[in-house]
């Protein structure tokens, strides 16, 4: 069902970038002196308040910003006052009231009971308005009504009134999908975490325990590593962070991978300064080299090098994780990334899934490797993210 709501959404969407594109078309053609046709100018500024409504309308019919969708709607409608009626009896208005809430929500409650649009005469002989209420329909459910007072109402104000319920209820799906991919991007990071916790956090104290009588000092180093690197990996914070503080967290887990595999381990880096404020998804890099060592070297008796590189390429961080292991047969990694669960490699599974939501198909990581011949994975993520900020908070 969620397929089917997003291609409808893209499918509206896409169908007014193409009149936008249309009216601007005509418009070149005619001259910068032409202005377009009144009818032009009218679906423009129709198309302007649309786009304008749309983001408080994300959240919820009940939202206290959906006041500021029904200002944009009355001046769509062109109708004296505009009220969105949620499912709780919540009312957001806009126009002059004169006790007009109370009708708003009676309409809407006829409304909801019949599930189609109703027109209601005026209440009171010295009453010139009247009402139009259209039901915003998800899901087979009536989830709030769009009521227009205007006096009369007309024909075209009961058919806009129809057209604009329908949007808003392409919108309050659309914010559920936004809803439903942050959830997914949580349900991700804690995938993440729990990958962390049983595998490494044993070999970690284990290590650590090895130089408690041997080498206190040492282990006190360790015991302070491991604390940095847990506090990173459970974070409050974000669903991104920079180049700068996951490797940091990489340093962390590296010495504390150096404590067993001793002089057997091997690190590399190679860090372009300007790269260190681009801002990567959380836990992206790090699972990298988790692998690298856990799947790459791990299964090896000589241990090996593990190379970390993080390059400015213009308007693009690109940042490749190598190591010398015993690599991987290709048509195997394939069939791991498309897996749904094989209990292998899910830290590099999980981070291409990730990019790929957030950059687009061609955003996923590109892996190089072959049995015996080690393994190069490479992702690249855009310099300017103005919306993904490393220090929002997510929830536990």
């Amino acid at each position: 069902m969620t397929d089917v709501v997003l291609a409808a959404v893209l499918g509206v969407l896409g169908g007014i970038a193409l009149t936008v594109l249309l009216l601007l078309a005509r418009r070149l053609a005619r001259g910068a002196a032409d202005l377009g046709s009144e009818g032009e100018q009218a679906a423009l500024r129709a198309l302007h308040h649309a786009s304008l409504a749309a983001p408080h309308l994300r959240a919820g019919l009940s939202a206290p910003e959906v006041v500021k969708a029904a200002r944009h709607l009355r001046v769509l409608l062109g109708s004296a006052a505009v009220a969105i009626v949620a499912d709780d009896d919540t009312v957001s208005f806009d126009g002059a009231t004169d006790g007009l809430d109370a009708a708003a929500v009676r309409i809407a409650t006829r409304v909801r009971e019949s599930g189609r649009r109703q027109v209601f005469p005026s209440q009171a002989a010295d009453d010139h308005l009247e009402g139009v209420g259209a039901p915003i329909v998800v899901d087979g459910h009536v989830i709030g009504v769009v009521v227009a007072f205007a006096a009369p109402v007309r024909a075209a104000l009961v058919r806009a009134a129809e057209e604009v319920a329908d949007w808003c209820a392409a919108q309050v799906e659309l914010g559920g999908l936004d809803a439903s991919r942050t959830q997914l991007a949580e349900a991700e990071l804690r995938s993440l975490r729990a990958q962390i916790s049983p595998h490494f956090i044993y070999n970690a104290l284990t290590a650590i325990a090895s130089f408690i009588t041997t080498d206190p000092a040492r282990a006190r180093e360790l015991v302070l590593e491991f604390a940095d690197f847990t506090r990173y990996s459970f974070r409050r914070q974000g669903e991104f962070t920079t180049v700068a503080d996951e490797l940091e967290s990489i340093r962390s887990y590296l010495e504390l991978e150096r404590a067993r595999f001793g002089e057997r381990l091997r690190v590399t880096l190679q860090i372009a300064p300007e790269t260190l404020a681009t801002v990567i998804p959380f836990l992206s890099v790090q699972p990298l080299v988790e692998n690298a060592v856990r799947h790459g070297l791990e299964p090896g008796e000589g241990g090996g090098e593990i190379r970390i590189v993080s390059r400015d390429e213009g308007t693009h961080t690109e940042i490749t994780v190598e190591d010398d292991g015993i690599g991987m047969d290709p048509d195997a990694l394939r069939s791991t990334l498309t897996a749904a669960d094989d209990g292998l490699h899910v830290g590099l599974r999980n981070v291409d899934t990730r990019l790929r939501q957030l950059y687009g198909a061609d955003g996923g990581l590109v892996v190089e490797t072959n049995t015996g011949a080690g393994t190069l994975v490479r992702m690249r993520v855009p310099k300017s993210q103005p919306l993904n900020d490393p220090d929002n908070e997510v929830r536990p």
